[in-house]
């Protein structure tokens, strides 16, 4: 009897496990894109081509997860705090803003898929402009459009984001549909930690 508590168990969280990382939640309404829009932060709202292009991401929404590649030049000189005026390392200012946004991303199941240094220039590229010297290439799992729309739009951010902007000379965004993704992905890891911890106890208790 207590093997099969231990293992329904198992499954139960696992599959709570799948639907909170999958979300349930429909695609985005005109209403709900409607009111997001206004809520953006002022420096945002200011970029109307950047703002139509949200626009139309938000209102092809599929409701399926997706990736945001991200590639950011940190400021070379340190660069007054926001809040003291100090100069400090781009990279310092940048970490307050990135351990806020960590947070409620993975509050939302979201997380990053990879962060990565940039150690050389443009070895290829056609027809576009000079490569300005990326810092940074990170690539952000969202679980959902909405989930992107209410952390962007969170009030709680305003200050935090005012860091980023600070670190940050140079910056491109853009959302992707991976394809193929070699690393393993946090639907199979989660499970097999889970599986195991079950196996551990069924041991313990047998």
């Amino acid at each position: 009897m207590e093997t099969i508590v231990i293992w329904l168990g198992a499954l139960a969280l696992y599959v709570a496990f799948r639907v909170w990382y999958g979300g349930w939640r429909g695609p985005l309404t005109q209403a709900e894109i409607d009111a997001y829009l206004p809520r953006l932060p002022e420096s945002a709202r200011q970029n109307a081509k950047e703002v139509a292009t949200l626009r139309e991401f938000l209102a092809r929404d599929d409701a399926r997860e997706f990736a945001m590649l991200n590639l950011m030049r940190l400021a070379p000189e340190p660069v007054p705090h926001p809040e003291t005026g100090e100069l400090l390392p781009a990279m310092t200012l940048l970490e307050v803003y990135t351990r806020d946004f960590v947070r409620a991303l993975l509050r939302k199941a979201g997380h990053p898929a990879i962060a990565a240094r940039a150690i050389g220039g443009y070895l290829d590229s056609w027809n576009v402009e000079d490569d300005p010297g990326w810092t940074i290439v990170g690539y952000m799992r969202y679980r959902s459009r909405r989930d992107m729309m209410e952390l962007v739009t969170d009030p709680r951010f305003a200050n935090s984001h005012a860091f980023k902007i600070a670190a940050t000379a140079n910056t491109l965004s853009f959302p992707t549909s991976p394809r193929i993704l070699l690393f393993v992905s946090p639907r199979v890891w989660v499970g097999l930690v889970i599986a195991l911890a079950a196996a551990l106890l069924h041991l313990a208790l047998g």
